[in-house]
């Protein structure tokens, strides 16, 4: 019976979202470098960032009418990367820009976005 438990919690823990599961240390110290608020791109776009209350290194993002939930990914070149896996959503952030993209379709979705502090 315990070998069953055990399959069943770690089944339900597979079936969490990504913004449900705990983040390692790396991933918090990428959530401390992220811009927050609205980031205004190329061709009159705009990205909406924020922190998910009571969920720390978990960011809301908004563009258009769609609405994700991203965490952050290691990175080894020193870029900010928030992803929702699920829906290949992904962020990312260099010092001069950000850009959104659809990793599915292998796309940006949006680009030379900017925060003001990349301005």
């Amino acid at each position: 019976m315990l070998r069953a438990l055990t399959l069943a919690a770690i089944a339900a823990l597979a079936s969490l979202p990504a913004a449900a599961q705990n983040l390692s240390p790396g991933q918090l110290d990428a959530a401390n470098r992220v811009f927050t608020g609205t980031a205004s791109c190329d061709a009159g776009q705009s990205v909406n960032l924020s922190p998910v209350p009571g969920k720390p290194g978990h960011f809301t993002l908004e563009h258009k009418k769609a609405k994700y939930t991203l965490v952050p990914e290691e990175t080894t070149t020193g870029a900010v990367r928030l992803e929702d896996k699920k829906a290949g959503i992904v962020w990312i952030q260099i010092p001069s820009k950000s850009m959104l993209m659809n990793s599915k379709i292998g796309q940006r979705v949006a680009d030379g976005c900017k925060h003001p502090q990349q301005s």
